[in-house]
């Protein structure tokens, strides 16, 4: 490694990107995830539905004919780079590459999010929940949320491994619905942690506003619920980092990269919720 920054170093800081990643990355685990993709492309199995029927004695049997399709994402490629001249050739200040370590590593996480996100809201036909569901124009409510199980239930969804992804101003609103954050309706205490983790059978995820677009806003706000399995995310890259001296800029460029890609599998488990905010 150029200018005495030992591979040993190079490791080390590689694997704090990897922790701080995973620190930052709101949505790992709520996808069908595949890793050490080879190629561009990955195919998730999309296997169509049957329906039994009455055996007569002594005919032949009459096959589901299931259908079988699959989908496919594509990977794309990803780097989260900067120059630093906060490394010398004898030492490194703990605390500054611990700054730079979270930097990379947050920016990683909001592009890996970023990517559900994106497959969610480019599903062809999900279920939906308009804006005007528990009232005109309202924002996140108990309404809407019903509404979107009730979605998912009618299209026999398992109830395990649901997910919503809701925006900070919907988890304002829902803070204000008395069944929400009542003990008399929920387990979940929202109002003392001042936050949503369990309700109506939903792991809830709540994201701010973020530059790489975070959950679609164009005239109305949208809110995702849905199964894991609905989602499928390919990493054909896993993240990895390279630090190398850049002779013209008298400064180390720091690069941490990965390659990856999402696509929306069965948008029966899907739901696009509308609020206005």
């Amino acid at each position: 490694m150029a200018i005495g920054i030992s591979n040993a170093f190079v490791q080390l800081f590689d694997a704090e990107v990897k922790q701080a990643y995973q620190g930052a990355r709101a949505l790992a685990g709520v996808t069908r995830e595949r890793t050490n993709v080879e190629g561009n492309q990955v195919k998730f199995p999309k296997i169509g539905k049957g329906t039994a029927t009455v055996r007569v004695p002594q005919t032949d049997v009459t096959p589901l004919n299931v259908t079988y399709s699959q989908v496919t994402a594509t990977m794309t490629d990803y780097i989260a780079a900067e120059y630093s001249d906060i490394f010398s050739q004898q030492k490194v200040n703990f605390d500054e590459r611990r700054e730079l370590v979270q930097v990379v590593g947050a920016s990683i996480g909001r592009r890996m999010d970023q990517l559900v996100i994106d497959a969610l809201n480019a599903a062809s036909s999900p279920s939906t929940v308009g804006t005007d569901i528990g009232g005109s124009g309202t924002n996140l409510n108990l309404a809407k949320l019903l509404a979107a199980k009730k979605a998912l239930d009618a299209k026999n969804v398992p109830s395990e491994g649901r997910c919503m992804i809701i925006h900070a101003n919907g988890l304002s609103a829902l803070l204000d619905e008395t069944e929400i954050t009542s003990s008399d309706f929920a387990s979940v205490k929202a109002l003392v942690q001042g936050d949503i983790d369990t309700f109506l059978g939903f792991k809830f995820i709540t994201l701010g506003d973020r530059d790489e677009g975070g959950l679609p806003l164009p005239s109305t706000r949208s809110s995702f619920a849905f199964h894991r399995d609905a989602i499928g995310l390919g990493v054909g890259m896993n993240q990895r980092s390279e630090i190398n001296y850049i002779a013209e800029k008298t400064s180390f460029l720091v690069s941490s990269m990965f390659s990856a890609g999402a696509i929306a599998i069965d948008d029966e488990g899907i739901v696009k919720i509308s609020s206005t905010e």
